[in-house]
């Protein structure tokens, strides 16, 4: 084989390599974006998962029909899960809280796919966390969502501030936000 030949085949093999990397595409909301898919978007540098991990009140939501309340990261023997929690109705029109235990697959550092309970899958990057993993912003690729995240149901302003300029650096439509007071 020629080094020209060579050289040829590595090139065809990156390529497929970097396009398996995106195989995997978020179904959840197919077809929504609130994010220009021109601006590059990346997982945080500073992410642990360990410290990831545990209770997060849903502090601002995209789109602005999101009725999470809160979300759990756990690590169990099963794997990871996320536990969600979200404002719904049952069929016979009982309202209340909705908790759903969702299958949580790793797919790189601060990059998650999650199956959702309506069957689909949603792709979840964790865009930025403050130093002391109080606040974080986790949205996707696609900007089919975004939340800004808090250790805390209340409080933090400078924080959240701080992920709606970051949410906006990362191409999100800020102006469409819901804020959860």
């Amino acid at each position: 084989m020629t080094s020209v030949s060579r050289r040829y085949y590595v090139g065809i093999f990156l390529i497929l390599a970097l396009a398996a990397c995106d195989a995997r595409r978020d179904t959840a909301q197919s077809g929504a974006s609130y994010r220009d898919q021109d601006v590059l978007i990346g997982v945080t540098s500073r992410y642990d998962e360990a410290r990831f991990l545990g209770q997060w009140y849903m502090r601002a939501a995209l789109p602005a029909n999101e009725r999470i309340e809160r979300v759990r990261f756990e690590n169990r023997a099963t794997g990871l899960q996320m536990q969600m929690a979200q404002y719904g109705c049952d069929p016979g029109g009982t309202c209340g809280t909705i908790s759903d235990t969702l299958k949580v697959e790793r797919e790189g550092v601060g990059r998650y796919a999650i199956d959702m309970a309506d069957g689909t899958t949603r792709t979840l990057w964790v865009l930025w966390v403050d130093e002391s993993f109080r606040t974080a912003l986790v949205g996707n690729p696609e900007g089919a969502f975004a939340w800004i995240l808090d250790r805390q149901p209340t409080g933090g302003a400078d924080r959240i501030a701080a992920a709606r300029e970051i949410l906006d650096f990362n191409g999100y439509d800020v102006s469409q936000l819901r804020m959860n007071e």
